[in-house]
């Protein structure tokens, strides 16, 4: 389902899949930037065109849809990200389907990464519904599925061998146990945000940036740092 051009020998070092548009940007930008800046290679794949998300009766799901490709590109351009992919499930609709799960294994395989980055499936109550879907997906999409050659051997024929992950990172955890280091990069990821005018142009964007800044503060607090962006880790074992 992939909609944009790929790079085939393209390698990312970082394997961001974001349920929406603007989702990478609240949850791992700072970190990106910086990784960008350290020379890493990062890809962002997006699963929906988050076309629902408009409280503006005025505006049609197919325009959103656009305009949202349009604000994400321009966002992982101001990164550095090197590609943007976009799988272009419908919004809120996401369902762990062995199709969803087989577009994540064909991206992992085909970008080979270190390391994957996320939404935490297991926040708790109120989370929406599409991250809760991508968190677990993905993670079952890295272990086992993209390692074991027998996991859609159909891929094989594509040229898309098998490939194990090393650590996942998920954003908006409950149980956060790792903390980047974003105080150089936090305006980077305020102009970011300030990209997706359709989710953040409508608002008061001052209070945004409080309540990001007393996020960040709060999770580099036991750090030797001033702000970071809050993870929990976990390494892939096998």
């Amino acid at each position: 389902m992939f909609t944009t051009e790929q790079s085939n020998d393209l390698k990312a070092d970082i394997l961001v899949i974001s349920p929406h548009p603007d989702d990478a940007e609240f949850g791992t930008s700072g970190s990106v930037a910086r990784w960008v800046k350290e020379g890493k290679t990062v890809v962002y794949a997006i699963c929906t065109g988050g076309e629902k998300g408009t409280n503006d009766p005025r505006v049609k799901p197919e325009e959103l849809r656009e305009i949202r490709k349009k604000e994400q590109r321009k966002a992982a351009s101001l990164l550095g990200v090197k590609e943007v992919v976009f799988l272009d499930y419908e919004d809120q609709a996401l369902e762990d389907t062995t199709e969803f799960r087989k577009d994540l294994v064909r991206l992992i395989r085909r970008y080979r990464p270190e390391t994957l980055i996320s939404a935490d499936p297991y926040r708790r109550y109120i989370w929406h519904r599409d991250h809760r879907i991508t968190g677990q997906v993905v993670l079952d999409a890295v272990f086992p599925y993209a390692r074991d050659h027998l996991s859609y051997p159909e891929l094989l024929d594509e040229g898309l061998m098998p490939h194990k992950v090393k650590e996942i990172l998920m954003w908006a955890s409950e149980d956060p146990n790792y903390f980047s280091d974003i105080t150089e990069t936090f305006e980077t990821k305020l102009a970011a945000l300030r990209c997706h005018d359709s989710q953040v142009g409508g608002r008061d964007f001052p209070t945004i940036e409080k309540w990001l800044r007393k996020r960040a503060e709060d999770a580099a607090r036991e750090q030797d740092f001033t702000l970071a962006e809050a993870f929990h880790r976990a390494e892939i074992p096998w």
